[in-house]
């Protein structure tokens, strides 16, 4: 081979230094890109498991619906729940029933009494329960003998709308078991003028 084309044939084979060292550092950024993608993906993945987690175990979040708890919570609103099976009379909670969860008002806990005047005032262990959450009373769609008695392990619970509530006054849905308690309400998130603490 001649002199000429072997030069030549070198000059092809070894690129200049400049643009060899173009290139590694190109090939660094695309490592540095490729770590930094797969890192964040992972971040991602664990921040979206742990809000999931935490949705379901901790804090779960609810939709309204219906009118049955008028005028404290109204249809479409979403709520966060604490899960939990603490609770006490006055508290807002959600409860499974029938593949649904419902929302309405414990105001009996276990072994209490409950009776219930045709006015819709309501007493518990003889003592008139004070509700200024609701907006009028009603006897509602009671079909249990009154006075009655809250099983243990169970939760005595009315809407706050009481002529058209669906609750423990009727047998077909009665006492809540604790281990169908989805847990107590503690925020209002939307609508965002409504934000705030349910009482």
């Amino acid at each position: 081979m001649s002199e000429p084309k072997r030069r030549k044939r070198q000059r092809m084979e070894v690129p200049p230094v400049e643009l060899m060292e173009a290139e590694l550092g190109r090939m660094r950024q695309q490592g540095r890109r490729r770590s930094s993608a797969r890192s964040t993906m992972y971040t991602l993945l664990i921040v979206a498991a742990f809000a999931v987690i935490m949705t379901i175990l901790i804090l779960p979040v609810l939709t309204i619906e219906g009118v049955s708890m008028e005028e404290t919570l109204f249809d479409g609103d979403v709520v966060i729940a604490l899960n939990n099976h603490r609770y006490k009379t006055g508290d807002v909670i959600g409860f499974y029933y029938n593949n649904e969860v419902l929302i309405k008002r414990v105001v009996a806990t276990e072994t209490d009494w409950v009776d219930i005047d045709q006015d819709g005032t309501v007493y518990v262990n003889n003592v008139r329960l004070d509700e200024p959450y609701i907006s009028e009373k009603a006897f509602g769609e009671c079909n249990i003998n009154l006075p009655y008695q809250v099983p243990e392990g169970c939760c005595f619970v009315l809407g706050d709308h009481r002529a058209t509530s669906i609750d423990s006054r009727n047998r077909s849905v009665g006492c809540i078991p604790n281990d169908k308690v989805v847990g107590r309400l503690l925020l209002r998130i939307w609508p965002i003028e409504s934000f705030g603490t349910v009482e």
